[in-house]
C-alpha cells in the first residue's frame, strides 16, 4: 500500500514529506523578520525621510527650492485668507494653518511636490461642521475652538494609521470615486461663492444644496450690489492673466519661464490691485464701508495655546469625523501619487499619512484648522522647479512675514475678490469631459460611480457624495469577487504559414472550463535574459493594483541592470530620493550590476484576469513608465491570454497592445493633475530626429519617417515584427486568430515568447 501511495504521489508531483495543510505556525514563521533589531531601526529611520536626502543637499537643489518655495508662498497667502472665509473662520486662522503645514511637512514628506495647507474642500467641510455644531449648541463653542478640535482628532487618527502602517486601506477607494466627490465638491464650492461675488451672500443660505444655491442666486440677481464690480472684474482678470501668459509663453518660447512665473503670481497681483482700489473708495467710509471687507487681521501669532477638547465637544463633532478624515487623507494621497507619477518617483502612503497627521496635531497649538495637500499649489510647486521637500521652509517664512508685516493691509481686501479667487482655484478640480470619458472607456460601471458621486454632492451634500462613492465601490468589488467571470474553451486548430515547418497546433478559446496540475519533477527554466514574465492569479483591481505594481518593479530592479550609470550623473542632477551607488561599494555594485541583463520586455499572462478597472490600468501605466525609466529605453509590454473584450478595450484605452508612440502616451488614464495631451506626429518626428543626431545616425526627413513607421506602425507586422497565428475554418481557408491592429496581444504565453524571440533576433 505504501509503495502504491508513493507512486501516485510521484505521478501527481507531490512530495511525500509535504504536510496535508499549512498551519498558523507555518504562516507566522514565513512572516517573521530575520532580525528584529534591524527591522526596528529601519522603521524608526523611515519616520524621518529627510535623513536620507539632507546630507546630500547642494546649491543646485537650494536654488530650485528657494524659487519654488517663495513662488508658492506668494500664492498661499491670498488663498489662505479666502479658504479661512470658506471655513467660517476669521482670516488670520488661514495663515496660522498655512505656515505650520509647510514647515512640518518638509521633515516628514516622501513627496517633493506636495504643498500642505488650507484647501477648498476641507475648508468647506470644516465650515459645515462648525455650522452644524453651533446650530445645536449655540455660542457655547466658538468656531476656532471647533475647528482646532476637529484638526487634532482627525490628525491623530491619520497619524495612528500611518504609524501602524495600515495606509494600504486607502487603496480600497478607487480613482473614479475620489474624482467624483472632488468634482461635486468643487461645483458646490463655486456655486456657494457666486452669491458673495454679486454681494448676495446675506440674502439666503449659501450652504444649502448646490441646486438651491444656484436657483436662489438667479432669483436675487436684481439685488446685486457694488461688490459685483470687485468680484466679477477680479474673476475676469484672473482668467485673462492665466490665458494671456499661457499664450505668450507659447508665442515667445524664449521668455516662457518669465511668463510662467507671471501666470503663477496672478493671485497675488489681483489681490494687491483690488485691495488698493478698495482702500481708495473706502478711505473715508471706515465706519460703514461701501463694500464687504475682510476686516481686521491681527498681526503675528496671537493664538498659541493647547486646543480645547471636552467630551461634549467630541460628541458634537463625532458624527462628522469619518467624512473629515476621509477627505483629509484621500485628497492628500491622490495628489501625492499623481505628482510622484508625473515626476518619476514613488511616495510612501504610510509616511505621507504620518506627515499630515503630525501637521494637524502639532498645528492645533497654533490654532490651525484641518489642512492637507493642495492641488493648485502642488502643481505650481512642481512646475516651478522644486528639488526637495525643503522648499516648504521658504514658503513658511513668506507666510510668517506676511502675518507680521502685512497684516494691517488685509483689512481692505474685498470679500468679493476673495470669492472670485476661490472660484478660480476650485475650477481646476472639476473633472474634464476627457477625464470622465476615460472612466467610461476603461470601466462603464465605475463611470456610474463617478457620476453618482457628482450628483449626490450637487443635490444633497458632500458627505452624501463620499458615502455614495464608498458604498458603491465596495458593492462593486464584492460583486466582482463573488461572481468572477468564467469561460468555456473550445479547440482552434492553428495552421503554420509554412506547412513544412511543423504540425498543426491546437489552442483553446472560451467554451468550457479547464484546469491542470504541474508535476514538481519538471525542471523550471528561467525566461530569456532581460525578459520578465508575470502571471496574474486574480483580477487586477484597485485593492491589489498598487501591490502588484510594486512587486513587478522590485523584481525588475533586482534582476536587471539600470540602463544609465548613476555614477556618471552629477550629484546636483540626481533625484532627491535616489542617491545612486555609495562611494565605498561603488566598484562592487558596478560589477554586480554589470552581470545582470538589460530589460528587454515584460510579458503579462492575463489568462486568470476576469476584471480590470481604472486603477489597475493606471498602475500598468505606472509600471511601464517606471521600468522604462530604469532601463533608460522603451520596453515592450506583451499580454497573453486576454479572454474578455472589455479587458482588451481597457488596455487599448491606456495605449497598450498597439505599440504606438510610447513616448507620447499620457502618464495617467484620467489625470488628477492636468498635463499636456499626447504628442503630435510633429513632436514625435522632432524627438526621433534629436535621438538620431545624438547617436550619430542619419537624421534626414526620409530616415526619420522610415524609422517612425517601422517602430510604431501596425504595418511592422508585414516585416515580421511579431508572429501572426492563423486559424483554419471549415471551408479550409485560414484567418488571423487575433486582430492584426494589436500585435502586442497574444493568444497564449507560447505565442508571446515566440514573438518576443523573433523580434529580438533581428
Amino acid at each position: 500500500m505504501t509503495s502504491i501511495k508513493r507512486r501516485v504521489q510521484k505521478y501527481l508531483g507531490v512530495d511525500e514529506n509535504t504536510p496535508d495543510s499549512v498551519g498558523a505556525a507555518d504562516w507566522i514563521k514565513s512572516h517573521k523578520g530575520e532580525n528584529l533589531r534591524a527591522d526596528v531601526v529601519a522603521y524608526v529611520r523611515s519616520l524621518f525621510p529627510f535623513l536620507s536626502w539632507a546630507p546630500r543637499y547642494n546649491f543646485t537643489w537650494l536654488y530650485g527650492d528657494l524659487v519654488a518655495g517663495i513662488t508658492v508662498g506668494m500664492v498661499l497667502v491670498p488663498q489662505s485668507l479666502s479658504y479661512a472665509k470658506l471655513a467660517l473662520l476669521p482670516s488670520q486662522y488661514g495663515l496660522y494653518s498655512s505656515f505650520i503645514g509647510v514647515l512640518t511637512y518638509a521633515f516628514f514628506a516622501t513627496s517633493k511636490d506636495v504643498s500642505i495647507g488650507p484647501v477648498a474642500v476641507m475648508s468647506l467641510e470644516t465650515g459645515n461642521i462648525i455650522a452644524k455644531v453651533q446650530d445645536k449648541y449655540g455660542d457655547l463653542y466658538s468656531a476656532p475652538v471647533i475647528a482646532t478640535c476637529l484638526a487634532f482628532i482627525c490628525g491623530f487618527i491619520v497619524l495612528a494609521i500611518g504609524l501602524l502602517r495600515i495606509g494600504w486601506i486607502v487603496e480600497f477607494i478607487p480613482q473614479p470615486a475620489v474624482s467624483g466627490f472632488m468634482t461635486g465638491s468643487a461645483i458646490n464650492i463655486a456655486a456657494g461663492q457666486f452669491p458673495a461675488v454679486f454681494g448676495l451672500s446675506k440674502r439666503f443660505d449659501t450652504r444649502a444644496a448646490t441646486y438651491k444655491v444656484i436657483i436662489n442666486t438667479l432669483k436675487n440677481l436684481p439685488y446685486t450690489s457694488l461688490d459685483a464690480a470687485f468680484g466679477l472684474t477680479a474673476l475676469f482678470l484672473l482668467y485673462f492673466l492665466k490665458w494671456s501668459f499661457t499664450y505668450l509663453g507659447k508665442r515667445y518660447p524664449r521668455w516662457s519661464r518669465a511668463f510662467f512665473f507671471g501666470q503663477c503670481l496672478r493671485h497675488a497681483f489681483t489681490i494687491i490691485i483690488f485691495t488698493i482700489v478698495s482702500w481708495r473708495i473706502n478711505l473715508h467710509h471706515t465706519k460703514k464701508p461701501r463694500i464687504s471687507l475682510v476686516g481686521t487681521v491681527p498681526s503675528g501669532l496671537r493664538e498659541v495655546h493647547q486646543p480645547y477638547i471636552s467630551a461634549q465637544l467630541l460628541g458634537a463633532i463625532g458624527p462628522h469625523i469619518p467624512v473629515a478624515t476621509i477627505i483629509l487623507l484621500l485628497e492628500h494621497i491622490s495628489i501625492a501619487k499623481s505628482f510622484g507619477r508625473l515626476n518619476g518617483y514613488k511616495i510612501n502612503p504610510n509616511q505621507e499619512l504620518i506627515a499630515i497627521g503630525v501637521n494637524n496635531t502639532l498645528g492645533t497649538l497654533f490654532s490651525a484648522y484641518p489642512s492637507t495637500g493642495s492641488f493648485s499649489r502642488s502643481a505650481l510647486k512642481s512646475k516651478s522647479g522644486v528639488r526637495t521637500p525643503a522648499a516648504g521652509i521658504p514658503t513658511g517664512i513668506v507666510v510668517l512675514v506676511a502675518l507680521y508685516a502685512v497684516a494691517p493691509a488685509f483689512y481692505w481686501i474685498p470679500n468679493a475678490t476673495l470669492s472670485a479667487l476661490i472660484i478660480h482655484a476650485v475650477a481646476d478640480l472639476v473633472a474634464s469631459p476627457k477625464q470622465s470619458f476615460g472612466f467610461w472607456r476603461v470601466s462603464p460601471l465605475e463611470y456610474f460611480i463617478f457620476v453618482g458621486a457628482v450628483l449626490w454632492s450637487l443635490f444633497y451634500s458632500i458627505e452624501a457624495g463620499i458615502y455614495w462613492s464608498l458604498a458603491t465601490s465596495v458593492a462593486l468589488l464584492l460583486f466582482r469577487i463573488a461572481r468572477p467571470k468564467g469561460h468555456f474553451l473550445g479547440r482552434v486548430r492553428i495552421r503554420p504559414e509554412n506547412p513544412e515547418a511543423g504540425q498543426i497546433r491546437d489552442v483553446y478559446v472560451p467554451l468550457c472550463a479547464a484546469g491542470g496540475v504541474m508535476n514538481r519533477d519538471i525542471p523550471v527554466e528561467k525566461p530569456p535574459p532581460g525578459v520578465v514574465i508575470y502571471r496574474f492569479e486574480e483580477s487586477f483591481l484597485y485593492p491589489n493594483a498598487s501591490y502588484i505594481n510594486d512587486k513587478i518593479i522590485e523584481y525588475v530592479k533586482t534582476n536587471t541592470r539600470r540602463g544609465k550609470d548613476q555614477s556618471l550623473v552629477p550629484k546636483g542632477d540626481r533625484p532627491w530620493n535616489d542617491p545612486g551607488p555609495s562611494k565605498s561599494n561603488a566598484e562592487a555594485e558596478y560589477e554586480a550590476e554589470k552581470a545582470k541583463p538589460l530589460l528587454r520586455a515584460v510579458v503579462l499572462d492575463f489568462s486568470a484576469v476576469a476584471n480590470l478597472d481604472t486603477t489597475g490600468v493606471q498602475n500598468l501605466v505606472d509600471t511601464r513608465k517606471e521600468v522604462e525609466k530604469w532601463a533608460d529605453r522603451p520596453v515592450d509590454f506583451h499580454f497573453a491570454g486576454i479572454l474578455s473584450p472589455w479587458i482588451r478595450r481597457a488596455l487599448i484605452a491606456a495605449g497598450f497592445g498597439i505599440g504606438v508612440a510610447r513616448h507620447g502616451t499620457a502618464l495617467e488614464v484620467a489625470p488628477v493633475v492636468p498635463q499636456d495631451d499626447n504628442l503630435s506626429p510633429a513632436d514625435l518626428a522632432r524627438r526621433e530626429t534629436e535621438r538620431l543626431q545624438r547617436n550619430g545616425e542619419d537624421s534626414s526627413d526620409g530616415s526619420v519617417i522610415d524609422k517612425l513607421e517601422s517602430e510604431y506602425s501596425p504595418r511592422a507586422l508585414e516585416d515580421g515584427y511579431v508572429t501572426e497565428r492563423r486559424a483554419s475554418t471549415e471551408s479550409g481557408t485560414t484567418l488571423p486568430l487575433l486582430d492584426r491592429r494589436t500585435p502586442f496581444f497574444h493568444f497564449d504565453l507560447a505565442d508571446a515568447i515566440n514573438s518576443l524571440n523573433l523580434h529580438n533576433s533581428e
